[in-house]
């Protein structure tokens, strides 16, 4: 079975596309957990591989109502860690069926350019076998440059254990010189989730009656609309979708406003943070009393020095104090204390702003260089198995 299956929607079913397409928003991005395999392999009396297989061929069936939608994102659980609590015999079949799918994919090239589909694998795929893995990874590199839809498999993934990744990678980060502990945000730590380079889903669907998360996605759909169906994941049909959507449009005015408060909170809580750390910086420099001596902190041809000296004495008498928040080219600092003797006595609010502009964009600077290395980082790994593999 191909990943996206060819087709036209009925004459029904395009109507219906075409009303909610008319309504007052649709979701770029629904993401779906997957649930009822086992119990509908049960209902029809057939092993539990079988439910999975077709589980499998619903989401290739969902994926093209999707694309007929407009929706340009989806994102599915496909194997969480907890699942590697189940009988061996099961995780090795999903294992299997997990590797021979990935490799159908690299079948499907035409079709997925055709598309622009670009295939994301979000977790943490070293607990996972090495074939697989490999599959992955090919998977992954060989539709990294498609930009028009993006399907994203979560597989061995927890939001718990994504949530601890980025903590981990943020520390990294502290640790390798590029980030200050003071960087470390709420935004920030968004931006290391397996999902970064995702919007946060609109539309989160769950089938076969339950109404639990079950660790999926629970940093990203904290602002999402979240619908339970009582269908088995391989019974799920286009009228399941459609009522899902209308339930996110009947909702979507309570959402973008929740949204919207929710990003200006965040905005302030970063304004606040970066006055702080400019605060701190000056209230450090005056504890140390009336100066006959400028610091300036440099970073320049002298060497290893982060910092030099200049004692001065002039005549003006004791030195008042400037803050210049500062990052220049020169290297990693970012931020030059300037001791200076001026008429204008205590920093006013205009420099206190002009500081904490100076000290955000320093930050974003920092943070820029961050996410970028962390990017490389992890398209390394996707590399490196993938010309493993290729070699092999």
């Amino acid at each position: 079975m191909s990943w996206i299956r060819e087709g036209e929607l009925n004459l029904l079913e395009k109507l219906s596309a075409n009303i909610l397409m008319a309504g007052p928003s649709m979701p770029k991005h629904v993401a779906f957990i997957m649930d009822g395999n086992r119990r509908y392999a049960r209902k029809q009396h057939v092993e539990r591989q079988d439910g999975h297989t077709q589980g499998f061929d619903k989401l290739a069936e969902t994926l093209r109502w999707c694309l007929h939608l407009n929706i340009p994102e989806v994102t599915v659980y496909a194997f969480s860690i907890e699942n590697f609590k189940r009988s061996k015999e099961e995780v090795d079949g999903l294992m299997e069926l997990a590797k021979q799918k990935f490799l159908k994919l690299l079948e499907e090239q035409e079709n997925l350019e055709k598309h622009g589909v670009c295939i994301r694998v979000l977790g943490d795929l070293n607990m996972l076998p090495l074939d697989l893995q490999q599959a992955i990874a090919r998977a992954v590199v060989s539709t990294r440059t498609h930009n028009k839809c993006f399907l994203n498999v979560c597989f061995a993934y927890t939001s718990r254990y994504e949530i601890t990744n980025a903590v981990r990678e943020m520390a990294w980060g502290v640790e390798q010189g590029l980030l200050k502990s003071s960087d470390v945000s709420e935004g920030l730590l968004s931006q290391c989730l397996y999902s970064r380079n995702s919007p946060n889903p609109d539309l989160l669907i769950r089938t076969s009656g339950e109404v639990r998360l079950s660790d999926f996605l629970l940093w990203q759909t904290s602002h999402s609309c979240l619908v339970f169906q009582t269908v088995l994941w391989p019974e799920y049909s286009f009228w399941n979708l459609c009522e899902a959507i209308l339930q996110y449009q009947f909702n979507y005015r309570s959402i973008q406003k929740a949204r919207e408060l929710h990003l200006e909170e965040q905005g302030l809580r970063q304004l606040e943070a970066d006055q702080v750390c400019v605060a701190q910086l000056l209230v450090h420099h005056r504890k140390s009393g009336p100066l006959d001596a400028q610091l300036l902190v440099h970073h320049g041809k002298s060497g290893p020095l982060d910092a030099q000296l200049l004692v001065h004495h002039g005549k003006s008498g004791p030195l008042d104090a400037q803050l210049l928040v500062h990052h220049g080219k020169s290297g990693p600092l970012d931020a030059q204390l300037l001791v200076h003797h001026g008429k204008s006595g205590p920093l006013d609010a205009k420099r206190k702003q002009e500081a904490v502009r100076s000290y955000a964009a320093s930050r974003e600077e920092r943070v820029e260089g961050f996410l970028g290395a962390l990017q490389l980082k992890r398209d390394l790994f996707f590399t490196s198995l993938s010309t493993l593999a290729a070699q092999g």
